[in-house]
C-alpha cells in the first residue's frame, strides 16, 4: 500500500527543484530501501521525516537535543509585498518535512515517536532516503543557520512589483539601475498612462518567471 498523498507532493517535488539549483551535478534525489533491508544494515542514511504542522524546526531541535541525531531543517528567507511595504519572511524550505541521519535498526523507534514527528516518509514497505550529495549541497547553500536567502538581482528589463505607496502592488519594468544610490528607475502604467519613477531597490520585488 502506498503512503498517503501528503508524503509526495510539494515537499519532495520542491526538494528535486532545489537540488538541481544548488548542485552542479544530477543526483538520484530520492531513493528507497525496504524496512527489511534497513533492519539488517549498520549504515546510516539521511531519512525524510514528516512532521506535525508547523513543527519542522521544533522536531529537528528535539532529535538533536534528546537523541543526538544530526538533522537538517532548512528555511527560506525572502521579501514579500505587504501593506507595510516589503517585509522579510522566513519559512520552511520543505513545509511538513525534516531530514535526519541515523542507522535505521538502532534509532527508528525513537525517531518515529519523537515530539513533533508524524512518521517516516514511505512508499508501502519502502522508506524514502535522500542522496547524501543533495543534503551536502543544500547544507553548503544554507550555512550553519540553515537559511537560504532569496533576493534576486534586479537588472534592466526585469519585471518587478512595487512594495511601497503610492504604487504599492503595481507591476513595472526596470529601465535603469543606479547601484551607487541603491535605486532603480521603473516604467509603469498609472491612471491609464505610462509613468517613469525612481525607487529604492529595497522597495521592489522581482516577479517570478513562469516555468
Amino acid at each position: 500500500m502506498m503512503s498517503n498523498s501528503s508524503d509526495r507532493p510539494y515537499g519532495l517535488e520542491c526538494l528535486k527543484t532545489v537540488a538541481v539549483r544548488v548542485a552542479s551535478e544530477r543526483f538520484s534525489v530520492i531513493m528507497v530501501r525496504s524496512r527489511h533491508e534497513l533492519g539488517t544494515s549498520d549504515e546510516a542514511y539521511w531519512f525524510c521525516l514528516r512532521t506535525q504542522p508547523k513543527h519542522e524546526h521544533v522536531a529537528a531541535a528535539v532529535l538533536r537535543r534528546e537523541f543526538s541525531i544530526p538533522c537538517f531543517s532548512p528555511r527560506l528567507r525572502f521579501r514579500k509585498a505587504t501593506r507595510r511595504g516589503a517585509v522579510w519572511f522566513v519559512e520552511p524550505m520543505f513545509p511538513g518535512y525534516v531530514f535526519a541521519h541515523f542507522v535505521y535498526r538502532l534509532r527508528h523507534r525513537a525517531v518515529e515517536h519523537a515530539s513533533g514527528i508524524a512518521g517516516m516518509v514511505h512508499f508501502g514497505d519502502n522508506l524514502a532516503i535522500v542522496d547524501l550529495d543533495v543534503i551536502s549541497a543544500l547544507q553548503d547553500k544554507a550555512g550553519q543557520e540553515e537559511v537560504v536567502t532569496i533576493d534576486p538581482q534586479i537588472e534592466v528589463g526585469h519585471s518587478v512589483t512595487i512594495a511601497e505607496p503610492p504604487f504599492l502592488g503595481l507591476q513595472a519594468i526596470v529601465t535603469r539601475v543606479l547601484p551607487a544610490k541603491e535605486r532603480v528607475k521603473v516604467l509603469l502604467e498609472f491612471l491609464g498612462r505610462p509613468v517613469e519613477t525612481e525607487i529604492s531597490t529595497k522597495k521592489v520585488l522581482s516577479v517570478r518567471r513562469q516555468a
